[in-house]
């Protein structure tokens, strides 16, 4: 598997490209299905936590639940008007939010795990020999 590490802004635009991609697939090929959009976008939260670079970990719980919300938009029942639209990414956010907040919470955990990774492994470092 590959062990890219992204920018906070490379990790942004992963996320959002993807999850824009993911819901335009879903919208074609199942009809909208907003549980289809929930369950591809936790994978999508893993790789997002996994591919930051250290400097960046804290963007990746940030940018994950604005990615859901943007790629909510092709997903989101609506009519022609724009608050129509509007009206169904709303309601979509709310029906969806198990989904939004276990991606994120999964990302969270991720990161926290490598930040005290990260400094676990700087304190062993620094820590002058016996």
């Amino acid at each position: 598997m590959p062990n890219p590490r992204l920018t906070g802004l490379g990790v942004g635009l992963f996320c959002t490209a993807l999850m824009l991609t993911l819901g335009g697939l879903v919208a074609l090929l199942f009809g909208s299905s907003l549980t289809v959009y929930g369950v591809l976008f936790l994978p999508v939260c893993v790789l997002t936590a996994a591919w930051v670079r250290r400097a960046d970990l804290v963007t990746a719980v940030i940018v994950v639940p604005i990615a859901f919300a943007l790629g909510l938009v092709p997903v989101a029942d609506g009519g022609d008007g724009t608050g129509d639209r509007l009206m169904g990414l709303f309601t979509a956010l709310a029906t969806q939010a198990g989904w939004l907040y276990g991606g994120t919470l999964v990302t969270g955990v991720i990161v926290t795990v490598r930040k005290v990774r990260q400094m676990r492994h700087r304190v062993a470092r620094n820590r002058p020999p016996v």
